[in-house]
């Protein structure tokens, strides 16, 4: 018996071409946001492959969040050590 279901790599492609239109319409610079944000969910294929459940371009939108989110706590937390440096060299 074959597959039912594509796997969630098969899954990712075709939704990743799915916006291949949309892509090529964007400005260079989005263009290039777009394919990192896609790279982003990339990484994440393994674990989406777990959540069964929900749609699979819903993954790929909470990997993407996911990695937007470790993001903005890294920049926070550097961001905080230099505020700190500031306050304790003045």
């Amino acid at each position: 018996m074959g597959r039912t279901l594509p796997s969630i790599t098969q899954a990712f492609l075709q939704e990743q071409e799915s916006f291949a239109r949309f892509r090529r319409a964007l400005r260079r610079s989005d263009q290039l946001v777009l394919d990192e944000l896609f790279a982003a969910a990339q990484q994440h294929l393994a674990a989406a492959a777990y959540a069964s459940h929900a749609l699979p371009f819903e993954i790929f939108l909470l990997s993407m969040l996911l990695e937007e989110r470790k993001e903005v706590l890294q920049l926070r937390q550097r961001l905080d050590v230099l505020e700190a440096a500031q306050h304790g060299g003045s």
